[in-house]
């Protein structure tokens, strides 16, 4: 079981959690991404959404400028080692590494246990559900729902 994640420079516990949803690469399909991003908004979270065909560093300009306390990629194109990967890279090189990340999509089971242990806290890949995702994110933080 994960930790509960705490951000040290705001209290999430009295503010809403801030989620960047971002679709990194060439993959111009968006419909779930813009599911997810609508769920969160309605369970209180306040949701930034990057839109399509956005390069990891894009991605972790976004999440720093906005301050966010969690990512979520996501990829239907196959390229999700690549992307996911380069965007942790750039966590890293930004000293932003303490901004967790989630992701969903195409991604083959395969796939999974080297992203995670690159540093991905959960992968939610086609048939998961909405209430999986926000139980995983409100277990990663702690917060009651």
């Amino acid at each position: 079981m994960n930790t509960p994640f705490r951000r040290e420079r705001k209290s999430i516990m009295q503010k809403p959690l801030r989620v960047l949803i971002a679709k990194p690469g060439l993959d111009g399909h968006d419909r779930g991404a813009l599911i997810i991003a609508q769920a969160l908004r309605d369970d209180g979270m306040e949701v930034i959404y990057t839109g399509i065909r956005q390069t990891p560093a894009q991605i972790v300009t976004t999440a720093i400028q906005e301050d966010v306390d969690l990512i979520g990629l996501s990829c239907l194109s196959g390229a999700h080692n690549e992307l996911f990967s380069e965007v942790i890279r750039l966590l890293e090189k930004e000293g932003a590494s303490d901004i967790p990340i989630f992701a969903g999509g195409v991604i083959p089971e395969a796939d999974i246990p080297n992203l995670k242990q690159l540093g991905i806290k959960e992968i939610f890949p086609p048939g998961s559900t909405i209430k999986q995702t926000i139980s995983f994110i409100r277990q990663l933080f702690a917060v009651e729902g």
